[in-house]
C-alpha cells in the first residue's frame, strides 16, 4: 500500500476486487469501509496493524462476543489483501477474539406447526384480498421445497411452470440456476393462487409470481413482519439456546424431513445427498450438512443403526 494512500481508498479498491471475483459481501462491504472510516477518522497513519484492528473490532463495547470476533475476521481479509501491497501490514492471528461463526440450533416444525403458519396466513387482511393468499402460497413453497426466501421472492412468472409441475430457480447464491420440481398437491395449490391472483389483479404492476396486495413485488422485510406478526399470534417463544422460528427454517425442516423419510423408503443415503444438495442449489454436500439437525425421529434411527451394527460387531468377535 502506497503511504500516502488513506484506508477508505484501499478498502475501495478491495471491495471492489472481491466483488469482481463474485461475492456479493452484503455484510463484509460495509463493515470493512466502516473499518476504514474508523482508521482514517482516528488519523491512522500506515499499513493496518494488530492493535487498529483489535480496537475497532472491539466496538461497540456493550456487542456480543460473537459479534467482535465477526468483525475482526472481516478485517482480517482486508489485511490479507493490503498485505499484497505493503509486507509490513499485520494480519491478526486468527482466533484472536474466540470464534466468529456458531451454528444456533434451528427449529425444525412438525406438521402441525406448518398448518398453523398456513392457517394464520390465511387470516391475514384483508380478508379475501390478495395478500392473505399470497402468504399462503409463499409459506406453501418455503415448506415444500425449502427454497431460499430469497428465491420465492424473486420467482417470475415465467419461473413458475405448472403444467409440469417445474421451478425454474434463475442465478441466486453461488450464480447458480436450478429447476426445483413440485409436488402434485403443491402444483394444485399454486394453480389454485395463480387463478386468483389473475381475476383479483389483471393488471399488475410486476411480473413476479406471487404479489403484493396492491400488484407489486413482495418486499423481504414486508415478509419478514407478516411472518413475525403471525408467529407472535401463535404464541412462539424462543426456547433457551434456541432462536424464535424463523422462515430460514423452512429449509433445515425441509432437509431434515427429506432424510427422514429416505431412510424410511431405504434409499442409500449417500448418494441421496447429493442430490439434496442440488436441489438446494449449494455448491457441496458440506453446506447440505449444515442444514441436517438431529430431530427425535433422525435420532431414532441412529440408535437403531448403531444397536444393529454393535450387535454385528459382538458376533464377529466371539
Amino acid at each position: 500500500m502506497s503511504r500516502n494512500k488513506n484506508m477508505v481508498t484501499l478498502a475501495n479498491q478491495y471491495v471492489d476486487y472481491r466483488r469482481k471475483l463474485g461475492f456479493k459481501l452484503r455484510v463484509e462491504a460495509p463493515l470493512t469501509l466502516a473499518f476504514a472510516e474508523y482508521a482514517d477518522r482516528e488519523g491512522h497513519e500506515g499499513v493496518i496493524t494488530t492493535e487498529l484492528a483489535l480496537r475497532w473490532s472491539r466496538l461497540p463495547v456493550n456487542a456480543a462476543p460473537l459479534y467482535h470476533a465477526r468483525r475482526l475476521e472481516i478485517v482480517r481479509c482486508f489485511a490479507k489483501y493490503a498485505a499484497i501491497f505493503d509486507e509490513e501490514t499485520e494480519i491478526p492471528p486468527e482466533g484472536l477474539l474466540g470464534t466468529a461463526h456458531r451454528r444456533t440450533q434451528p427449529h425444525i416444525y412438525t406438521d402441525e406447526e406448518v398448518n398453523a403458519v398456513m392457517n394464520a396466513a390465511e387470516e391475514l387482511s384483508p380478508v379475501g384480498g390478495l395478500r392473505p393468499r399470497t402468504y399462503v402460497a409463499l409459506f406453501g413453497i418455503l415448506a415444500s421445497t425449502g427454497l431460499r426466501i430469497s428465491e420465492a421472492l424473486k420467482l417470475r412468472r415465467a419461473n413458475v411452470d405448472l403444467a409440469d409441475g417445474l421451478l425454474t430457480i434463475v442465478k441466486t447464491k453461488f450464480h447458480k440456476s436450478r429447476f426445483v420440481p413440485l409436488h402434485p398437491s403443491s402444483t394444485e395449490r399454486l394453480r389454485a393462487y395463480e387463478r386468483f391472483r389473475d381475476r383479483y389483479c389483471p393488471v399488475p404492476t410486476s411480473d413476479a409470481f406471487l404479489l403484493s396486495e396492491g400488484g407489486g413485488d413482495l418486499k423481504y422485510p414486508t415478509v419478514v413482519h407478516a411472518f413475525k406478526t403471525i408467529r407472535n399470534g401463535l404464541g412462539w417463544k424462543a426456547v433457551p439456546g434456541r432462536r424464535r422460528p424463523r422462515l430460514h427454517d423452512f429449509r433445515h425442516t425441509f432437509a431434515c424431513r427429506r432424510l427422514l423419510q429416505w431412510y424410511r423408503d431405504g434409499v442409500d443415503i449417500e448418494h441421496a445427498m447429493t442430490a439434496l444438495s442440488a436441489y438446494l442449489g449449494h455448491d457441496n454436500v458440506t453446506s447440505t450438512y449444515w442444514y441436517l439437525t438431529g430431530i427425535p425421529e433422525l435420532l431414532e434411527i441412529a440408535g437403531e443403526k448403531f444397536a444393529k451394527f454393535a450387535a454385528r460387531m459382538k458376533e464377529n468377535s466371539q
